[in-house]
């Protein structure tokens, strides 16, 4: 069926316990009784310009996920909307206190779950004389308050000739600090989007500061997608000993635009333990602490990293 999560053979040594579900679960208040792991769900969706269509399809998967007991669920970059055109997209954008935000604390009250959405088209304060917006990811708790906002720092400005041409920077403002891991039932979480991904400084960077759980909310084109995607994200978790969720954007958001989709996450180890199949849907997984603190007990590279080395090489001359 498309959009179900996609059940995967287990990858030793990594738990069992983390694959992602098929059926149901009671639910559950927060992090569940004890014993019980906490449940994530990663949502897959198909974002057009219509903010109306796409608030629906968005607040059904988290209304779907809430039911089957997960305590955080998380949204892809553009889970507001794609625009068709860089006017569209600017025209679109309201601020975090607006109608859209307002909607989704309402929802994440109603549904008692933390909200990971991970790629807000944000109107900042400097809107009117920038007139540029922000590529914001806000975490909301079950209260609905706003509880951390992480703006994009690395916009993505790409060209692959014939295929894919991105140019973020023309009408996003860059964001200026990584956010402090934030403390959620599932773990401590690491707040970044998409193009980040290409960058290990600020996994490592969330990591030294006490990130559990990664988070790369993403719009991925398929040309990158398919030759990069689930490399990257299992590259980010190996290094960083963290588990990694990648909500993503599928298919078509408009005519000229296509999503590569594989939401998916994978765990400390390197094994992606939950995937999506095509289409809009979820995919679920236990967060495993316990598995996360051996591993990085066994294989300590935390404690092995040399901060006096790094930076320290200076640029050899060429030989005559």
């Amino acid at each position: 069926t498309r959009g179900g999560p996609v059940g995967l053979l287990p990858v030793s040594p990594g738990p069992t316990s983390a694959l992602c579900r098929s059926s149901p679960r009671p639910p559950r208040a927060m992090a569940g009784p004890p014993g019980l792991k906490p449940l994530v769900a990663v949502g897959q969706v198909t974002s057009t310009p219509d903010k109306e269509l796409n608030f629906a399809a968005c607040a059904g998967l988290v209304r779907e996920a809430a039911h089957r007991g997960a305590c955080l669920v998380f949204l892809p970059e553009g889970f507001d909307y794609i625009g068709s055109d860089t006017a569209q997209t600017l025209s679109l954008a309201e601020g975090l206190d607006g109608d859209l935000m307002g909607r989704y604390a309402e929802l994440a009250r109603d549904c008692g779950v933390w909200l990971s959405l991970g790629g807000f088209h944000e109107r900042g304060r400097d809107w009117p004389t920038t007139q540029r917006i922000y590529n914001c990811h806000a975490l909301l708790d079950p209260a609905g308050r706003l509880v951390a906002a992480y703006r994009k720092a690395h916009l993505c400005d790409v060209e692959l000739e014939g295929r894919v041409t991105m140019k973020e920077s023309s009408f996003t403002n860059p964001g200026t600090e990584i956010v402090a891991p934030v403390s959620t039932p599932a773990g401590k979480l690491g707040l970044a989007i998409c193009y980040d991904l290409r960058f290990p400084e600020i996994s490592l960077a969330l990591r030294r500061a006490g990130a559990e759980i990664l988070t790369y909310p993403s719009a991925f084109t398929v040309p990158t997608g398919s030759a990069h995607w689930e490399v990257l994200l299992r590259a980010r978790a190996i290094e960083s000993q963290c588990y990694v969720v990648a909500a993503a954007q599928t298919g078509k958001n408009h005519e000229r635009r296509t999503s590569y989709g594989h939401a998916l996450v994978v765990d400390p180890w390197g094994a992606v333990v939950a995937q999506c199949r095509e289409g809009p849907g979820l995919c679920y997984a236990e967060i495993d602490l316990d598995y996360l603190h051996r591993t990085r007990r066994e294989i300590p590279v935390h404690g092995h990293r040399r901060p006096d080395l790094y930076g320290t090489v200076a640029a050899a001359g060429l030989a005559p």
